[in-house]
């Protein structure tokens, strides 16, 4: 399976259970690979035979201004699920962490994949 990266996706919102995090803004690292449709990947050099990695960089920045989600783990499976349904690859895994969420924690979050590898 050929796959897609986007990595050190980063956003500011708000996510979080904690009443400040529903408040503040935090930043939010995406990592992302996706799986390609085409069992060989393209053939030629037309956007169609794979995923335009710009449009799911603006599709997930589109959903989380109207969106917002308590856990990380609800926020993963919400952007697994727009790039399996939206954009038809097989296979995804989103980690997404948040930046210096804890004293002397540079980075935690969580990692998720979701569809079939092949």
């Amino acid at each position: 399976m050929d796959i897609i990266f986007i990595n050190d996706f980063r956003l500011e919102i708000l996510v979080g259970i904690y009443e400040w995090e529903r408040r503040v803004p935090q930043t939010v690292q995406f990592d992302l690979e996706i799986g390609i449709p085409a069992k060989e990947g393209p053939r030629t050099d037309k956007i169609g035979e794979t995923i335009d990695y710009s449009r799911v960089v603006a599709r997930i920045e589109e959903t989380l201004r109207e969106h917002h989600f308590l856990l990380l783990e609800r926020l993963s499976e919400h952007v697994a699920q727009l790039i399996l349904t939206e954009f038809g690859a097989p296979w995804v895994k989103v980690s997404v962490n948040k930046i210096a969420a804890l004293r002397n924690v540079k980075r935690l979050g969580v990692s998720i994949e979701r569809g079939t590898k092949s």
